[in-house]
Order: C-alpha cells, then structure tokens, then sequence
C-alpha cells in the first residue's frame, strides 16, 4: 500500500463571507506527480498555502508528511520544499553561494552542505560556473537551479506554484526531466501550471472551480470521462463553468 504524504478532509478557508477553498478533499501518495490546475480565483493559491503550513485553514482537516496541519506547521515547513514563477534565489550572489546558503536554511550541516553542493553542481552541469552571479544565468537555468535548491535537504515533499511560466518549451521539457527524477527518488510533487501539455506530465490531476474540486483523476481517465481529446478542453469545460474570477 503507497505511503500518503498529503490528506485532505474538507479543508476550508474563509474570508468573511467569502470561501476562498471551499472543503477540499483529496489524498496525494509518495513520489506522485500530483498537478492542481484551476483558472485564476479558483482558490489554488489559498489552498497551496494552507498546505505549506502558511495559512490556517477555517475548517476541515489534513496532514502534510504526517503532520498536523493546525498543531505542526513549524514541522511541515522543515518537511517540504517550495519553488514559484517569481524567481527566488538571491541574483546578487554566485550559485554556490546560493546553495550553500539555502541549504543552511534547510538545516544541513556543513559535511552536507559541501557534499551536496558538489553534487548539484554536477546533476546541473555547473561545475565551471559555480561562482558566477546567479543574476548573469538565463531564465530557464535559473528555474532549474531554484528547482533543484528547493529539494537540496530531501523534503517529502516539494510545492512548486507555475514553476516553468515564461520559460521556452524546450526548458519547460528538460524542467519536467528533473521534476521524473526526483519523483523516482520518492518525493512527492505537488505542481500548479497553466500549461495544459504539462498536466499531461502528471500521474493525477485535480481541477478546482470557484474554490472546489470539481475533477481529480489521471489525464487519461479525464479525458474519456469529459469525452475529449485533450487536457486543454478538459479544462475549458470546467472552467467556463466559473461564476467568479480574481
């Protein structure tokens, strides 16, 4: 029976009379790419904060890598890693200083920092460019860096919020090959993106609609279940249903 990293029972955020994520119910398994689509103001970013233990939800239940989500959410942060669109290494320092200073965050000891620093270098091909400035890098191998700094201490499982957007198509390919490695190594993905070719990519996808679920199965299922040739219809079946947006 696979391990569940992440359960969900009703989960609920309320602002005022507004139900931002309205009792999300879901499970997501140990080395599962699990994608969380849904237009703007479905609710995703809420429900993603909530899970990274940043939001308290107002109702409902769930634990992130068997910790409570109300009672453990100093545990659940040292148990995840988080990566978004918006670039979030430091531009003014070189790449090992990057690492080195995010995996000190992580809590690695120094015999780990240089150990894993050595080995992300050469997972990237950037043993010769280790003391350039982060900021002299293109967008994609920023994004790949950022990427692989995000699961330098080995988290359960890592949170990753429209991590390939304004990347080519090319980058985005080679992107999702580090996304299938490290889900061999059993972390578990938790993805959002507004590419529809990229939830192809996952082993589930949910859909969220005005702050529900209103989809969860592989993308093949839901296409027979929609009766469609592709996610990007899928998706525009659902989501032309939405009464609000942001």
């Amino acid at each position: 029976m696979q391990e569940i990293v992440i359960k969900t029972n009703k989960l609920t955020k309320r602002f005022g009379d507004f139900i931002a994520a309205d009792q999300i119910t879901f499970d997501v398994s140990k080395g599962e790419i699990f994608g969380f689509l849904g237009a703007n103001g479905a609710g995703k970013t809420t429900a993603m904060r909530m899970l990274c233990g940043l939001s308290l939800p107002s109702s409902g239940e769930a634990t992130i890598a068997g910790f409570d989500i109300y009672k453990q959410t100093e545990e659940i942060k040292k148990n995840i890693g988080y990566m978004s669109q918006k670039f979030s290494l430091y531009e003014d320092l070189t790449i090992l200083e990057n690492i080195r200073f995010f995996g000190g965050i992580y809590g690695l000891s120094n015999a780990q920092l240089k150990y894993k620093s050595e080995e992300l270098l050469t997972e990237l091909g950037l043993e010769k460019e280790a003391k350039k400035l982060v900021g002299s890098l293109p967008l994609g191998w920023k994004q790949k860096l950022s990427f692989s700094v995000a699961i330098i201490h080995e988290p359960k499982i890592v949170f990753l919020d429209e991590p390939t957007g304004g990347v080519d198509p090319l980058t985005r390919r080679q992107f999702w090959d580090l996304i299938y490695k490290a889900s061999d190594k059993g972390i578990t993905i938790f993805v959002t993106t507004h590419y529809m070719d990229e939830a192809e990519y996952c082993n589930r996808i949910s859909i969220m609609v005005d702050g529900k679920i209103e989809a969860l199965d592989s993308p093949a299922n839901l296409k027979k279940i929609f009766q469609s040739e592709s996610m990007d219809d899928v998706f525009y079946q659902l989501a032309r249903g939405a009464k609000r947006s942001d």
